[in-house]
């Protein structure tokens, strides 16, 4: 078990871990016991009764957070269409064009947080697949990031999109902002994410769909949240 830090023993006395706090408290003391000298990003972790073996219960999707995540995400559009070109750079992309920046991410360039593509990019974009795949890059349609309405993903990712998708475990992670946000837009976040998943729970699983809720700060300890606060 890794050691940890004074700072962080300190602040782990402060929370009951036998105790599922509403979401308004949760949130109080998840700012409370930060312990990163920057503003941490906060994150909720959701313990699922999913096996992402079974392909209608490998939950993957975005959403758009109403307040958003506290950080500008570098946005790179791959498109071969011109008009396409325009309203990608008019919505505020990054970078956008088409075999060039394909050549410099083989290159080993990665000047950028996320990808959206139009349906023509792909067959190029697969030939990548070794390169983004692990990195969490490739564009998907499921996450709004293959698609022919350049301004609206542009739009939604700089808003404070945010992908999620369950993991081997089957377990799902979302970003949902920053320590310094107020307590209620923090809170409005990460019941978003909840609902979200709640409303995409697949007619397969039986039993508890959510096992387990948490918040954390970046290197700061986990706060459990009683799952019923966060629903109404």
């Amino acid at each position: 078990m890794a050691k940890r830090s004074k700072k962080y023993l300190e602040a782990a006395k402060l929370i009951d871990r036998t105790k599922r706090y509403p979401i308004e408290e949760a949130v109080e003391l998840v700012k409370k016991t930060s312990i990163t000298k920057f503003d941490s990003t906060v994150e909720v972790a959701f313990k699922m009764n999913l096996d992402p073996r079974k392909a209608e219960q490998n939950l993957r999707g975005a959403i758009v957070l109403p307040f958003g995540t506290g950080k500008t995400r570098t946005v790179l559009v791959l498109t071969k269409i011109p008009d396409k070109q325009k309203e990608a750079q008019t919505a505020g992309a990054d970078f956008v064009g088409d075999a060039e920046f394909i050549e410099k991410i083989k290159g080993g360039w990665f000047g950028f947080d996320i990808i959206v593509a139009t349906p023509d990019m792909m067959g190029d974009l697969g030939k990548l697949g070794k390169i983004l795949g692990p990195k969490g890059l490739m564009p998907n349609a499921k996450t709004g990031t293959v698609t022919t309405d350049l301004e609206k993903a542009v739009n939604e990712i700089k808003a404070g999109k945010v992908e999620y998708r369950v993991d081997k475990t089957g377990n799902v992670q979302a970003l949902v902002g920053k320590a310094s946000f107020d307590s209620e837009k923090l809170a409005e976040n990460i019941k978003t994410v909840c609902q979200v998943l709640v409303k995409s729970k697949p007619a397969t699983v039986k039993g508890v769909y959510i096992k387990n809720v948490a918040i954390s700060t970046t290197m700061g300890p986990g706060v459990k949240v009683a799952l019923e606060s966060m629903l109404s």
